[in-house]
């Protein structure tokens, strides 16, 4: 398995890995947000694992906060999205796309990596837990419309 940044021709399968992921947003929403992440190499990070033939089996996009719930320094490497297709999990490629990304996040000065996830995803915190995070705390969010 190699375990790389991503190219330009990498293009087709990280939307195809995005859309399994987020699959309320559409396509172009998806294509905005990968352009912004493409533009500032300094801020963002997206690495990949290769399946073969041109394919991808993975990715995990990163970038660096300024703050991070439960962390104590700034910056903070975050990941703001993980997703390996199923047919793969449990075989280390989930891992190595963190090391990856925690590899990156050192390089740039950073002392802490952070993450989330929605709070009923039994599959992401046992993952996290799996590659060595620890729950700092658990967060419900509101909302309330204010209009008619």
């Amino acid at each position: 398995m190699i375990v790389r940044r991503i190219s330009l021709a990498d293009q087709a399968e990280w939307l195809r890995l995005r859309l399994a992921l987020w699959p309320p947003a559409s396509a172009a929403e998806h294509r905005a947000e990968m352009a912004e992440q493409l533009a500032d190499e300094n801020l963002f990070a997206v690495f990949v694992a290769e399946r073969g033939n041109g394919q991808l089996s993975g990715f995990l996009e990163a970038s660096l906060r300024r703050y991070a719930d439960g962390c104590s320094t700034s910056p903070v490497g975050y990941i703001e999205g993980w997703y390996v297709d199923d047919e793969v999990r449990r075989q280390g490629v989930g891992g190595q796309l963190v090391k990856a990304a925690e590899h990156w996040a050192l390089a740039r000065g950073c002392q802490e990596m952070a993450s989330d996830c929605e709070i009923d995803n039994e599959v992401s915190l046992k993952v996290h837990l799996a590659v060595g995070y620890a729950e700092v705390e658990r967060l419900i969010h509101f909302q309330k419309s204010l209009l008619p």
